[in-house]
Order: C-alpha cells, then structure tokens, then sequence
C-alpha cells in the first residue's frame, strides 16, 4: 500500500509541474529588401502604371483596376481589399520613386518593385511608404502601404 501511495505520489507531483508546449507563434514584419536598381525606363513604365492605378481607385472605377492588375492577383483582390487599399493611400499627397529594384516573393520569382514616398515627407527613412510590386509588362502583383506611428 505504501508503494502504491508512493508511486501516485511521484505521478501527481509530475503531472502537477509537467509544462505543456503552448501554440505562440510570432510573426514577423519584414523590410522589404530590393536587389539592383530598375533602368529609368523600367521606372518610368511602372510609375505610369501606379499612377493610373491609383487614379483608378481615387475613381472607385473597378473595371479600370481590375485591367490594371495581374492576372494572378485578379481573383483574391475583392471589394474589401480595394477599400482598404484606397483608406491606406492618401490621395491628396504626391509620390515619388523612394527605390526601385527586384523582390524575391514565395513563389521564387523575382519581381520588378518600386517604394514610393510622400513628397512632403522629409524624414530618413521616409515614415510613410507604398510598395508595389509589379510583372514585367507593368501590371501590378502587389501595392502595400506602410505607415510607421
């Protein structure tokens, strides 16, 4: 009886301090780092493509927004991602080219991407960024506003 005692003893004193493994998971938010720079010419294709995508959501003109997007992105991109994109990009202050490059994304392609900066933002780095990742033909895989608090 005393063994048995002593055996649940040992076994309540372990399953009363035994730590089970819990499910945190901490996720996090990568700079976007480009390689390389873009030629002007890139650049200048990419930035007319923006520029109407952002004229486009201005708008609320899904028609014009859809034909500038990506094939790929077209069926994920719905209207509450389109609203949250146009509170996320401040209509009346001017962009412009903060870098250029190409971004490695999940599928293992590389991507052409501009980062844009508010013009009347003076501070380095600047605090509001909109990356946009686009396809080499100029339509657009990605736009991600960044705002720092």
């Amino acid at each position: 009886m005393k063994k048995l005692l002593l055996i649940f003893a040992v076994a309540a004193f372990q399953l009363g301090f035994s730590q089970q493994k819990g499910n945190v998971r901490i996720v996090e938010s990568k700079k976007i780092e480009f390689t390389s720079e873009l030629s002007k010419d890139k650049i200048d294709l990419y930035n007319q493509s923006f520029s109407k995508f952002v004229a486009a959501l201005k708008a609320s003109d899904r028609q014009a927004i859809s034909n500038l997007l990506s094939d790929k992105v077209k069926d994920v991109v719905t209207e509450n991602v389109i609203q949250q994109l146009s509170g996320g990009i401040s209509f009346e202050r001017k962009t412009e080219v903060y870098k250029s490059g190409y971004q490695k994304l999940l599928d293992n392609e590389t991507y052409p991407g501009i980062q844009y900066k508010y013009v009347d933002d003076s501070s380095n780095p600047p605090r509001d960024i909109i990356t946009v990742i686009f396809e080499n033909d100029g339509k657009i895989l990605g736009v991600k506003p960044e705002y720092s608090k």
